[in-house]
This record gives C-alpha cells, sequence and structure tokens, in this order.
C-alpha cells in the first residue's frame, strides 16, 4: 500500500517546538503499525504555512500526487492540520479521495456514516473559528502595541 503523510505547522513558534518533526514521527509510527511503509517521497511537510490558505508547498505535492495516482492511502493526525476552513477541508477531502486515495485522521478517525460526516463538519467550522479567534486576538494585540509606540517598524499596522 502507498502511503503518504502530511503534517503542517503554522507558526514558526511551532516549527522550533518539533511541533512538525513529533507529527511526522507519530503518523510514521502508526504506518509502520499497520505494516504500511512510506516512502521519503511521499511525506509532505508545510512548516510555516497557515491552515486557512490552499497554496502551501506541500499539499500542493500531496495533491498532485493523489492526481497521479501514486498514493493509496494519506495518514494526517487531523482534520484541522489538513485545513483550517471547513470548506476547504471538504473540497481537500473530495479532492484526493475521488483519486481512490483514502484519507484517515490519527486524531479524529472518519468514515462514511452520517453520524461521522456530521462530527467532520462540526469539527470543520470549530477550527474555522478558531482560526478567526487567533486573528482577532493578533490584531488586538498588534493594535496595542501600536497605541503604545512599539509596534515594530516593519510590520504592519492593524
Amino acid at each position: 500500500m502507498r502511503t503518504g503523510i502530511y503534517a503542517r505547522v503554522s507558526t514558526q513558534r511551532q516549527a522550533q517546538a518539533d511541533s512538525l518533526a513529533q507529527q511526522v514521527d507519530r503518523l510514521q509510527a502508526h504506518a509502520l503499525e499497520q505494516g504500511w511503509s512510506v516512502a521519503p517521497e511521499h511525506i509532505f511537510r508545510d512548516d510555516g504555512y497557515s491552515g486557512a490558505k490552499l497554496t502551501r508547498p506541500g499539499l500542493e505535492r500531496l495533491r498532485d500526487r493523489a492526481a497521479l495516482r501514486e498514493l493509496d492511502r494519506v495518514l494526517i493526525t487531523a482534520p484541522d492540520r489538513l485545513a483550517r476552513n471547513y470548506v476547504h477541508q471538504v473540497l481537500l477531502l473530495e479532492e484526493i479521495t475521488a483519486t481512490g486515495c483514502e484519507v484517515e485522521f490519527l486524531d479524529r478517525p472518519m468514515s462514511q456514516d452520517p453520524h461521522d460526516q456530521l462530527l467532520l463538519q462540526i469539527r470543520g467550522a470549530v477550527a474555522e473559528y478558531e482560526r478567526s479567534l487567533i486573528a482577532e486576538r493578533m490584531r488586538r494585540g498588534r493594535l496595542r502595541k501600536l497605541q503604545a509606540g512599539i509596534l515594530l517598524p516593519w510590520t504592519r499596522p492593524p
């Protein structure tokens, strides 16, 4: 079985904390437990890319490989690692599975059961909501820094 792995972190702080490496290690361990091998070229990473955007080098490579039918399965730790926007999650899942490639989430396994599909939709909406909260907190923080006169000159004001 040709298995791929996708891992993503959105900030440099997460990248420095080895969050990306931890995801990859965990996904590889799961693949090994199942008896699947993961070729190095089938490990797709996005280090420092927001899940709110579809333009990510690792994700684009994954989509290309899936479209070429080079993968039978993709392992991802959780749906929010694939995308923070529910519509993007659905789009990507449909695109990848249409090629015959299965997508498996370790933290939140899913099936075609209506209950699982509902939970996926709810979790996708929650991930999108969390992203909105993070963006709002960052905007308010930059505004406070600007008002305090400590906004760095190379950053853009809120």
